[in-house]
């Protein structure tokens, strides 16, 4: 048998020195410092080989003898001047070499990184108050020229009143952060505006050794490549102020509520603070807050007189510390305003013609069309109906909505009811095209057939018709084509249903409207013809998509028009047949700077005769439901309810004051289905109508 052969003297130990290796002095060096600074460590090591290739064997022969002969006791080991002196010039020169090359080799990037750029979208109301603000920050940035001198100031006294004499850093107060930072583990302080820009724009802002170090190279660099404005304005737009707002335009608004070219000196001064640290300068969160940031706010106006930049008399103005107000106003969005911005958004981005992309980047003031007012009664309306409903049908009110627009006869939407919680519901009720408009249609049909005419034979010429003309209003009577009955494709004979089966031998067209007679207008459509009863509702407003299938059951409301819509149709009769593409927002701007917007322009509907014509149908539909609010009405009030066949949705739309509001209820299981449910009761009655009911409540308090 053969014996195993043994093992060389020391390989064992040769093969753990391998695998117990340890990394060279560059290799940690890198580890410790980051890859960022690689490039330089390695051109450095490679220096350093080099001289101790060529200088070596010099070195050798000139390097002193130590301990030092000649000497005995203690002073063996004292160290000659020459030597000390050599020690530290050789430390100099390697430590300038070694700035030079980090500094050769630090790199600005060409882009911010994408948390600095990052801004939040405004939403501002009608009247130009804020509604609701969206994005991951808060953050509007603001060319300095829009930044008065007095805040510009306040922040430079307070961060560093040599900004504009220094070369990007601070050599004391780098050294202090680093006497700091070996103290006591971490590095703080000692940075100049520059160094902080640095940080917010470029950097992340973790504390090590590396980064400060980077930090400090891109700021020198910086400082060369641009103008102190330049780095003074990012700085402004990238701080953190606190309430969770970057820069000093959302700081101002945050803590004061108003534009920063609207703040003066102290209360500049008290925002210049909060770059110490929101969390131990907003007064608003404890007593002690409050003495620390009335503390600051002192010494930051004494700093501005003592650099000359607050006169002493101004500074004698200055003696009440400038309360901020205890909460944010750029709220977040919430329940109902979440529908307004989503539709202001959509509007927005079509009508500026901004990409997601950039929309989401931020920076955008939306100053919307929607009425306040209008908004919170439309609310409070359809909150009152939805408790009622909810007390009075639980089963039924699960699964109850109610759509409700107003919009003027210009096109702009003034307010919309969108759902209960955009939170819980992300449906918009208010721009649903779910349910049949049902005799709310009828005004579109009695429009075409005053503009068109009526032919009752396939070759004879249109006859004109008016609100006197005479039609037949029977229940159940089939409609007729010049050839005869309408076959539906079944082979069955198409007739149209009154509601509750009421016959009304010959009736007036007027008088029809104001009744809903569903029989006298499926006929008068056929008669008028489809094609210009759909053409006459798309130039009034109604989307093509929602208009179905041109077959009979068009004039007998088979569309399913949204709330936006169906308000926008019978304004385009209250501006006297010219309709305005419905809008929601007015104005754009991006941070201060206008952005083109296209403003939908009114077009001709329909003639201002038949607009007229239907205008006053519909008044007089109104006082013949409603006599007693007609009377009490200080204007013109034109509008009608809606019914639908199965009694699916339930419809009133109104027009007071050259406003039109349209209202619908209806019922949907959204967990199923968007397939219309039975309203079992929740339109209330033919007295007592919900939907009207919700009309009335939101604008009367506006007469």
């Amino acid at each position: 048998m053969s014996r195993p052969s043994a093992a060389k003297p020391g390989s064992s130990a040769r093969s753990r020195g391998r695998r117990k290796a340890k990394p060279t002095p560059a290799a940690r060096l890198t580890a410790a410092l980051g890859p960022r600074l690689a490039p330089v460590i390695a051109a450095v090591t490679a220096f350093l080989a080099a001289a101790v290739a060529v200088l070596g064997p010099r070195v050798r022969r000139m390097r002193p003898h130590y301990p030092r002969p000649g000497r005995a006791g203690w002073r063996r080991w004292v160290p000659s001047w020459r030597q000390t002196g050599g020690a530290v010039l050789t430390s100099f020169g390697l430590s300038t070499l070694f700035l030079a090359v980090a500094y050769a080799a630090t790199d600005i990037p060409d882009n911010l990184n994408s948390f600095a750029t990052q801004q939040d979208n405004v939403y501002f109301w009608a009247d130009g108050t804020p509604m609701a603000r969206t994005g991951w920050v808060q953050r509007q940035a603001m060319p300095l020229s829009d930044v008065p001198e007095g805040v510009r100031w306040a922040v430079l006294a307070a961060e560093n009143e040599s900004f504009y004499s220094d070369p990007g850093i601070s050599a004391k107060g780098l050294s202090r952060a680093v006497f700091r930072t070996l103290g006591q583990g971490d590095t703080q302080g000692g940075s100049t505006i520059t160094q902080q820009y640095v940080k917010n724009a470029y950097l992340s802002q973790e504390q090590t050794y590396s980064r400060k170090l980077i930090e400090a190279m891109m700021a020198l660099k910086l400082d060369n490549k641009m103008s102190k404005d330049e780095i003074l304005e990012g700085y402004l737009n990238t701080s953190w102020f606190g309430r969770g707002t970057y820069g000093i335009q959302r700081a101002a608004q945050a803590y004061y509520g108003k534009d920063v070219g609207e703040l003066n000196a102290s209360e500049a001064a008290f925002l210049a603070s909060l770059l110490k640290g929101a969390g131990l300068y907003d007064p608003t969160l404890s007593t002690a807050n409050h003495a620390r940031a009335e503390e600051r706010w002192r010494w930051t106006l004494d700093r501005m007189v003592k650099i000359g930049k607050l006169s002493p008399e101004e500074r004698a103005r200055y003696r009440t510390f400038p309360e901020p107000l205890d909460v944010n106003p750029l709220y977040n969005t919430g329940e109902q305003s979440d529908y307004l911005v989503e539709l202001a958004t959509q509007y927005a981005k079509k009508t500026a013609h901004i990409s997601d992309q950039d929309f989401d980047r931020g920076g955008y003031q939306i100053y919307t069309t929607f009425d306040k007012k209008r908004v919170d009664q439309l609310t409070a309306a359809v909150t009152k109906a939805r408790d009622k409903a909810k007390k009075d049908n639980p089963k039924a009110a699960e699964h109850a909505h109610y759509g409700a627009a107003s919009v003027a006869a210009d096109g702009r939407i003034l307010a919309v009811h969108g759902g209960p919680d955009h939170r819980k519901q992300g449906y918009n009720e208010s721009n649903a095209t779910t349910v049949r408009a049902g005799s709310a249609f009828q005004p579109f049909v009695y429009a075409a057939a005053l503009e068109h005419g009526v032919r009752k034979s396939r070759d004879g010429a249109a006859e004109p018709v008016t609100g006197e003309t005479l039609y037949g209003g029977d229940d159940g009577v089939p409609v007729t084509t010049p050839e005869g009955p309408y076959w539906d494709r079944s082979g069955r004979k198409v007739a149209a249903k009154n509601d509750g089966g009421r016959s009304y031998g010959q009736i007036s067209l007027k008088r029809a409207l104001g009744l809903s007679v569903n029989t006298t207008f499926m006929q008068l459509g056929m008669d008028t013809g489809l094609d210009k009863v759909r053409s006459t509702a798309e130039a009034a407003g109604l989307l093509p998509s929602s208009l179905g299938a041109q077959v009979p059951a068009l004039s007998g409301g088979s569309s399913t028009p949204s709330a936006i819509r169906m308000a926008s149709g019978y304004a385009t009769f209250a501006a006297e047949g010219r309709h305005t593409e419905p809008y929601a927002v007015r104005k754009v701007t991006r941070n201060g700077h206008k952005v083109d917007v296209d403003t939908p322009g009114s077009r001709k509907a329909m003639s201002a005769e038949t607009a007229r014509a239907v205008q006053s149908a519909l008044t007089d539909a109104f006082a013949t439901a409603r006599p007693e609010a007609a009377a009490k009405a200080k204007g013109e009030i034109a509008g009608k309810k809606g019914t639908t066949e199965d009694k699916t949705a339930a419809w009133f739309v109104g027009t007071e004051q050259k406003v039109s509001t349209a209202v619908v209820a209806y019922r949907i299981d959204l967990s199923k289905s968007l397939e219309p449910l039975p309203l079992e009761g929740l339109d209330g009655t033919a007295a007592d109508s919900v939907p009207y009911g919700i009309w009335s409540d939101a604008l009367s308090p506006l007469g």
